[in-house]
């Protein structure tokens, strides 16, 4: 019988309905490179699901590619980003960012999260500085919805950061690779129409929310001129478009995209749920990312029945791990897990 995996929200294929989708429209042909009638349909639904009618929207294949295309093409070549020290575009995308030639700003981490006092004293001492033009100049703003360890940002925590980018002239660009399941978390106090009206660029994330593959770079007031030439030149221009425009007309079809998000949320709940019946430590979490602390005994022995995902040390006898939730977990699952607890 097949090992329940609660390892990551993308080690599923599609959802059934993005994948019967991309079957009925296999023996059409099309135009390429993002003119193709999929893309043009997904774009014209997310625009609306945005209240954004003026929005540029780029289909891209990855996350890394989509942060690393937009940071290069928001910046200029003196410019860095800032983020939270947590901020996957600083710990996890194997310095794609610097690769580029931007030098990535890490601020203090606050469960996932940069707080926007932070970030003004930051702007203000390094403004400050009577040398500030011998250093990385900091150009944008990058944070992710929901975080990295699980947590989310809520209106006023945006509309501060974002008024601080404001008051520098510069642009707040939102990661949301698991956007679904932030926009769908109990506690989240806004929707995508506000998200779009509250940050110059972000990215609604599909990978881990339903699609094989591919993230929409969404521009409320327009993309920066040249964006399409950009993406050709860091080679993430799709020439069969349609493969991820079919997957996003889908999503963005009778609400699937929020649907797959309130269903990983319910089903993280009842993980949760199970964890503390158990009486085990929990990080606090609304998302589909739950983060439970292990006995290490009890982590190898729950390791032959369940799979997931070691985090980091606790101490010599425990560890934190992350159990993930997504459009494919099941009831049976966690009935599973529970067996093995």
């Amino acid at each position: 019988m097949k090992i329940p995996s609660f390892e990551s929200d993308y080690n599923n294929g599609a959802h059934p309905e993005v994948l019967r989708r991309l079957v009925e429209t296999n023996p059409a042909q099309s135009a390429s490179y993002g003119y193709d009638e999929w893309s043009e349909s997904a774009r014209t639904k997310m625009r609306q699901a945005c209240e954004c009618p003026e929005a540029d929207i780029y289909m891209l294949a990855g996350g890394t590619q989509a942060n690393a295309t937009v940071i290069d093409a928001l910046l200029r070549p003196y410019q860095a980003v800032v983020a939270a020290e947590t901020a996957h575009i600083n710990v996890h995308e194997s310095g794609a960012v610097e690769a580029g030639g931007h030098k990535v700003i890490a601020l203090p981490s606050h469960e996932g999260r940069m707080a926007a006092d932070d970030l003004r004293r930051y702007l203000q001492r390094f403004f400050a500085d009577p040398t500030w033009e011998h250093m990385a100049v900091p150009g944008m703003v990058y944070v992710t919805m929901p975080t990295e360890l699980g947590t989310i940002y809520n209106k006023e925590e945006l509309e501060r950061i974002h008024d601080v980018c404001q008051e520098y002239e510069m642009p707040l660009y939102v990661d949301g690779a698991r956007l679904a399941y932030g926009l769908m978390a109990e506690g989240c106090d806004f929707d995508l129409p506000w998200l779009a009206h509250h940050c110059e660029a972000f990215y609604i994330g599909g990978t881990k929310c339903g699609a094989l593959c591919g993230e929409a770079v969404v521009f409320p007031k327009g993309a920066p001129k040249g964006f399409f030439t950009h993406v050709k030149a860091h080679g993430a221009l799709l020439a069969k478009s349609r493969v991820a425009g079919v997957q996003f007309d889908a999503l963005f079809t009778d609400g699937l995209y929020f649907r797959i998000g309130r269903h990983a949320i319910g089903m993280a709940m009842r993980l949760r749920d199970i964890f503390a019946k158990h009486g085990l430590e929990l990080k606090p979490s609304p998302t589909n990312q739950q983060f439970v602390v292990l006995e290490n005994e009890q982590m190898q022995q729950l390791m032959q029945h369940v799979l997931f995902e070691t985090w980091e040390p606790i101490d010599d006898r425990h560890t934190l791990c992350r159990f993930v939730t997504s459009w494919a977990t099941t009831e049976n699952e966690l009935n599973r897990l529970e067996e093995a607890l």
